[in-house]
């Protein structure tokens, strides 16, 4: 009996609490990530940023509510908000009293797919075999039919009303007492809403600051915000793999970033010129994978510095 049913009974009661783990604890985890980054003109004070991104909120997610609202007591200089706010048509009004104490401050967003269409329940092996066949999102893959359409319009509309600029390809700029910060954002490139073309042309002059902002890190935005020479792009959407395996890392990005820029700090490299980039790994997940493992849900505090 030991020799032929202990493993098997044993690999099961190890998964069993694995996925006890990721559901129950690991996926509430709440953590903040914080990085300094290089990227300021020498003699500017330090600014800081609070990246969040991936909510995904799903109604009742009363934790997930109290940690955004607590975020604001890091007072950032501004916010950015590289979108996928939604995991529910009903989630609207607890995003945004999650996220009402943050619109106090200046800001900025984009949305991702899940602003404008609600989740479809699906194998989460079917990512392991779209990255073997390089598909991602509408990439590759045929259009989406029959899916949930968020009611994207109220969030936009509540965002512009506290002041956050829109940046769905399109420009914009912040004013912090003194400094000008400007902004050149792109619509979703994993359902193919970029438009590069719309805000191309690089870094504004006249400001003390540019930063690039995506919801999805392909690589056509990173090469393209990169060769204009921006020198930091912020984006999400990769949940930092979301699965992860210790010690090792993601297996998917679901897009066609590599694993190893899955999430934090890295760099891009495009037509001579090198960027930051940024990926958070957000704070929530799709409301039918509610699980995390080896991936805590985070948000970051980006403190940008003068360059050396």
């Amino acid at each position: 009996m030991r020799a032929r049913y202990g493993v098997p009974l044993t690999l099961t009661a190890v998964g069993a609490a694995g996925l006890a783990y990721a559901a129950g604890f690991e996926v509430r985890s709440f953590r903040l990530r914080r990085v300094t980054v290089p990227v300021l003109p020498r003699g500017m004070r330090p600014l800081r940023v609070l990246q969040v991104s991936d909510i995904h909120m799903v109604s009742g997610q009363r934790k997930k509510q109290r940690w955004l609202q607590s975020l604001a007591g890091l007072r950032p200089d501004f916010v950015i908000n590289t979108g996928d706010n939604l995991s529910d048509p009903e989630g609207v009004p607890e995003t945004l009293d999650a996220l009402g104490p943050l619109m106090e401050f200046p800001g900025a967003y984009v949305f991702g797919s899940n602003d404008y269409y609600g989740p479809k329940l699906r194998n989460p092996a079917r990512y392991l075999l779209e990255r073997a066949q390089g598909r991602h999102g509408l990439n590759g893959n045929a259009p989406a039919v029959g899916v949930v359409h968020n009611p994207w319009e109220e969030l936009r509309d509540a965002f512009d009303a506290a002041g956050w600029v829109g940046l769905s390809n399109s420009r914009g700029r912040l004013k912090l007492e003194g400094i000008e910060i400007a902004l050149t954002g792109l619509d979703d490139p994993h359902i193919k809403r970029d438009r590069y073309a719309e805000v191309a042309g690089g870094p504004e002059s006249g400001a003390d600051l540019s930063l690039a902002v995506v919801h999805a890190p392909y690589l056509r935005s990173l090469d393209a915000f990169t060769a204009d020479g921006y020198p930091l792009i912020l984006a999400g959407h990769t949940h930092g793999g979301q699965l992860c395996i210790p010690f090792y890392g993601a297996l998917v990005t679901n897009c066609d970033i590599d694993t190893d820029r899955v999430k934090g700090l890295s760099t891009h490299t495009a037509a001579d010129h090198t960027s930051y980039l940024h990926v958070s790994a957000g704070c929530g997940t799709n409301r039918y994978t509610p699980v995390r493992f080896a991936c805590p849900p985070e948000a970051t505090l980006l403190t940008l510095t003068a360059r050396d």
